[in-house]
């Protein structure tokens, strides 16, 4: 195995001797159940090339205890390892890098402390995606990197938890994840190091049950080929390789010669293929059986490799973001047209959302980010209405935060939750220490712009008196709201003077000049 230290040297040299430009530049790092993955690339026309590339064993998911709490030395190795990732993504401009987390900090109870803990040195928060949105970044990446029309079926078998997509082109069809993983299937049939028959089948009949959700689904819409990514296939195929059992291909036969081969040598420590790296080999026999599972329960008889995944889906989906293509506004207008959203209402509110956020930008020190986060909020305020109208900005809360929402990760979908739930009726003391947790003051102050742009609509009609905000001199919580001429003047006045005792329950200090 490549010393860690000479590794990181390595690709620090990769990187800094292309003399790339920080526009040219783009990163992704990836924190995996098993191991965390960086992964730079340069923009060649257009296109996600990629100049280096890391991996480190950090095991997070088998720091996971019975209750799904992450244990200190799990914590303590994701820690060090994004440590020592850190001066590789020095030269990355801040909007061309993300880092996004998948099962096991999904699952764990304590993600939270470990996402604070290393959010403290890293240049961008972490990202926690949910199954489904794993599941498109993947494909994005693997359709970007193996380009074809054919409708396609693609399996991402990971730590903790395995991708199925079906996609034609660059658009995913059908998009799964379920609950099985390498280092969760090891814990449970492989955890004593034995290769056995009975640690086989109970790891491909396990496989086989999980399938069960999707199987019939997923044949029905059908599939011109398969592609398999990430390590557990990659090492798959280099070992058939090695032993001749195939080419370019992953086949039922060679996968059936290669069981057969692995019981034969009977425990991990025996795993001594070129092709399986030494973090792996534990992990290794467990990610075969449910690969081979797959294939027989699907009627998979061959399947590709891509070298393309998550990563390089992230980093594409940054592109987008960069451009025209933000998946992000593609959902929030899907999800305004599912819920009925009236449009116009929605409009208004975002142009005075704009305009008091543009007047308080600097003094508050917001961001694009921020303008879009709550630019975002504001058009999917009031999707809880089409559940209910009592307190339905609970019913838009809870849709906004546990739908599943293309392109947004677990703490976008939460801060866009807190900015609806708290636009009207009583601020809550609980709710103040939710919003200052999970997005900072920033976030506090996106929810009060709201709360303020909808008091200032409540007429529904743009000929309703316009509001204007100012900070009061240095003071960031003492905010002044000064009316312009026009229809329900004085309603709006009553209305805000009623909010100042809600305002200040969270810190705030209103001032209403009519």
């Amino acid at each position: 195995m490549i010393d860690t230290t000479a590794r990181h040297e390595a690709i620090a040299k990769s990187i800094f001797e292309t003399g790339l430009s920080r526009d040219e530049l783009l990163g992704a790092i990836d924190l995996g159940s098993n191991s965390f993955h960086l992964a730079i690339a340069r923009l060649d026309h257009g296109e996600v090339r990629r100049i280096a590339s890391i991996s480190e064993k950090v095991q997070l998911g088998a720091g996971l205890d019975e209750n799904n709490i992450l244990s200190e030395e799990a914590m303590e190795r994701g820690i060090e390892c994004l440590k020592r990732f850190l001066p590789h993504v020095s030269e990355i401009a801040h909007d061309r890098l993300r880092i996004v987390a998948t099962n096991a900090l999904r699952k764990a109870v304590n993600a939270g402390e470990f996402i604070r803990r290393a959010n403290t040195f890293l240049p961008k928060p972490i990202e926690v995606i949910a199954g489904r949105e794993e599941a498109r970044l993947i494909y994005l990446g693997v359709s970007h990197s193996n380009a074809s029309t054919d409708k396609r079926l693609v399996i991402d078998i990971g730590g903790g938890s395995t991708e199925f997509i079906i996609g034609q082109g660059f658009e995913p069809i059908e998009m799964e994840s379920l609950q099985m993983g390498c280092v969760s299937f090891t814990r449970k049939f492989f955890a004593d190091g034995r290769i056995s028959e009975k640690a086989f089948d109970q790891a491909m009949t396990a496989t086989a049950t999980e399938l069960l959700s999707i199987t019939k689904r997923y044949k029905k819409v059908g599939w011109d080929n398969v592609i398999a990514s990430s390590g557990t296939a990659k090492a798959v195929r280099l070992v058939l390789q090695e032993l001749g059992w195939a080419g370019e291909r992953i086949t039922l036969d060679g996968m059936a010669k290669l069981k057969k081969h692995l019981i034969k040598l009977g425990n991990v420590d025996k795993i001594e293929f070129e092709g399986v790296k030494a973090h792996r080999q534990a992990v290794f026999p467990a990610g075969f059986a449910e690969l081979y599972a797959i294939m027989q329960t699907l009627g998979i008889e061959e399947l590709y490799y891509s070298d393309g995944a998550l990563r390089e889906g992230v980093m594409y989906d940054i592109l987008g973001r960069l451009g025209n293509e933000d998946v992000r506004d593609r959902s929030v207008s899907a999800l305004a047209q599912r819920y009925s959203v009236d449009i116009k209402q929605a409009g208004r509110v975002m142009a005075t959302v704009g305009r008091l956020f543009d007047a308080v930008r600097d003094v508050l020190g917001f961001d694009d980010e921020d303008r879009d986060l709550l630019r975002r909020a504001s058009n999917l305020h009031e999707i809880g209405l089409a559940v209910g109208h009592s307190n339905y900005q609970r019913h838009s809360a809870y849709l906004l935060e546990f739908s599943d929402i293309a392109g947004f990760a677990q703490t976008g979908q939460a801060s866009m939750a807190q900015i609806a739930l708290n636009h009207r009726r009583k601020l809550k003391p609980e709710n103040l220490e939710i919003t200052e947790n999970l997005g900072g003051r920033k976030l506090v102050y996106l929810c009060l712009i709201l709360r303020l742009a909808v008091t200032a609509n409540q007429s529904r009609t743009i000929k309703s008196a316009p509001i204007y905000l100012s900070i009061m001199g240095k003071n960031k919580d003492h905010w002044q709201i000064t009316l312009g001429d026009g229809l329900h003047k004085e309603l709006i006045v009553s209305q805000l003077n009623e909010d100042v005792a809600q305002f200040a329950k969270w810190g705030v200090k209103l001032s209403v000049v009519g």
